[in-house]
């Protein structure tokens, strides 16, 4: 009876161990404090968490008085993806802008800047960065979130960023695994598929993932997507083709796989997200991310009971479940051991980096904004450009933000312009039927008046209704100035067509001192 109580005692924090859920508040609820006690691996921070600096910290040395080696993750992907600043907006530009400057020392020094101050604030896991090619333009999910559509530089600057996080101590989550970007279906919502062949797999989708696991990224985050050349019946975040026999044996992998979370429809309304979670631990991932949108105590232990009893009877191997709790308990010890040498005067590097990768080296304090003015493209009208420097009016059209960005983070070019343009006036219009768009440009124009029009826009080759209003206000305007804050695929108009790569605060920041003249594009 004894040894009864203590194996079961043991699957019971294995199975808490390998659970990354999130939590309601700014605050440790009880429950969460009870279920760390208990043996909870880790924690997910989101936007709802974290209102400051300060708060964050006291946070989660709230969290870590019940356990020091808690993994304490977060989804900070800078850019249009932030937790850390989602009530402003990121002073860091996005993998899209990053890319497109193609300085890897950049990247790096924006990705160790990131880590630094995620440190500083107790968070020792980070989800990100976003490793897909986005070879799809119409991707309705990935987008900026990629350093772009080769795959070359995508891996280049997959392996520049996780350098940069892992040597401020902070774990670096290489994703999507296979690789979201060419899909045009939101996993949110539903399955994604991806045909496309085993050379073209490798040779795009596979580079970034085989290259950052040879810098030495501490953990690999998996894909709700099929991949019908891997596996035509599993999605990857269920298939031992993929997480077990190419993840870890041909990649040859050898650190904690995370899946994307368990909530989102592409594995919950199929598999359900019990069922769904021990099928992922059967396949070979160690880490179950749940909690974007559950958050309680009862989503935790039922989990937790889901797993055991997938052990007791047979469908999850006690040795796969160990395993998979070692894998976490390891990268727990591995941030545990980087915050104590970071807090010791000279420590450099961290286990897992690159040579020579120095903690603060060549980073300066406004990193974020020299980025984001490396990465503005600016295209002039047929006119000489005269800068703004009375009022004018900013018009934002703003199509349905993914969940994965969020629709609680401001993003455009308004007030970043009103801090140097004191009286400029504003609107934003959502998506719209495609046959008001129209009346929508008439709405504007009069709202204008004689005021100098900036329009704002995010992704116009994938709006038609976006794409339709623009054009009629150019055609009454053509002195209006243009700013896609989004992929920069539509062929540039207005009397400046100002491409900022990206959404984050200070691409607006960037886009306002270009449209003043306060700097040019590249200062």
């Amino acid at each position: 009876m004894t040894n009864d109580l203590r194996a079961t005692g043991q699957l019971s924090r294995d199975a808490l161990t390998v659970l990354q859920p999130g939590f309601e508040g700014t605050t440790a609820p009880d429950w969460l404090l009870r279920q760390i006690a208990d043996g909870l691996g880790a924690v997910g921070l989101f936007g709802r968490n974290i209102t400051t600096p300060e708060q964050l910290t006291a946070l989660n040395a709230q969290l870590r008085a019940e356990r020091d080696d808690l993994l304490v993750a977060i989804d900070e992907e800078s850019g249009d993806v932030t937790r850390l600043e989602v009530v402003e907006g990121s002073s860091f530009p996005g993998n899209y802008a990053l890319g497109t400057v193609d300085d890897t020392g950049l990247t790096r020094d924006v990705a160790h800047a990131l880590g630094r101050r995620l440190a500083a604030c107790g968070v020792d896991l980070n989800w990100a960065p976003s490793a897909d090619v986005n070879a799809n333009p119409d991707n309705p999910v990935i987008g900026v979130r990629s350093f772009g559509a080769d795959a070359g530089l995508t891996a280049r600057h997959t392996v520049a960023y996780v350098h940069g996080l892992q040597a401020a101590g902070v774990a670096a989550c290489v994703k999507h695994f296979p690789g979201h970007g060419d899909t045009n279906v939101d996993s949110h919502h539903a399955m994604p598929r991806i045909d496309v062949g085993l050379d073209t797999l490798h040779a795009r989708d596979l580079l970034p993932f085989r290259e950052s696991i040879a810098a030495g990224a501490k953990a690999v985050m998996s894909a709700h997507i099929l991949v019908p050349v891997l596996d035509a019946d599993r999605p990857a975040t269920l298939s031992p083709r993929i997480l077990t026999g190419l993840l870890r044996e041909e990649l040859g992998f050898d650190g904690l796989i995370v899946t994307d979370g368990m909530e989102m429809q592409a594995i919950a309304a199929v598999y359900g997200i019990e069922r769904g979670s021990v099928l992922a631990l059967a396949a070979g991932a160690d880490a179950i991310c749940v909690g974007g949108g559950l958050a309680d105590e009862a989503t935790v232990l039922g989990l937790r009971d889901a797993i055991v009893a997938a052990v007791r009877d047979g469908d999850l191997p006690e040795e796969r479940l160990a395993d998979a709790a070692a894998r976490v308990r390891a990268l727990a010890d591995w941030t545990r051991r980087a915050r104590a040498a970071d807090a010791e005067p000279g420590a450099e590097v961290q286990e897992g980096t690159a040579p020579g990768v120095r903690a603060g080296a060549g980073v300066t304090a406004d990193v974020g904004l020299v980025a984001a003015r490396r990465a503005v493209q600016v295209t002039p009208g047929e006119e000489p450009y005269e800068p703004v420097t009375e009022p004018p009016y900013v018009v934002t059209f703003s199509p349905e933000a993914n969940i994965a960005v969020g629709d609680e983070t401001p993003w455009g070019v308004a007030g970043e312009l009103k801090d140097l343009v004191p009286g400029t006036l504003t609107a934003t219009h959502a998506d719209v039927p495609a046959e008001a768009a129209g009346d929508l440009a008439g709405e504007v124009l009069a709202a204008a008046a004689d005021r100098r029009i900036v329009a704002v826009v995010r992704d116009v080759h994938r709006h038609p209704w976006m794409a339709t209003a623009l054009d009629a206000v150019l055609a009454a305007r053509p002195d209006t100035v243009v700013v896609e804050m989004g992929l920069n695929r539509a062929e540039p108009k207005g009397a400046l067509h100002i491409a900022t790569h990206g959404a984050a605060r200070v691409c607006g920041r960037a886009a306002a001192e270009v449209i003043t003249g306060a700097k040019s594009a590249g200062d």
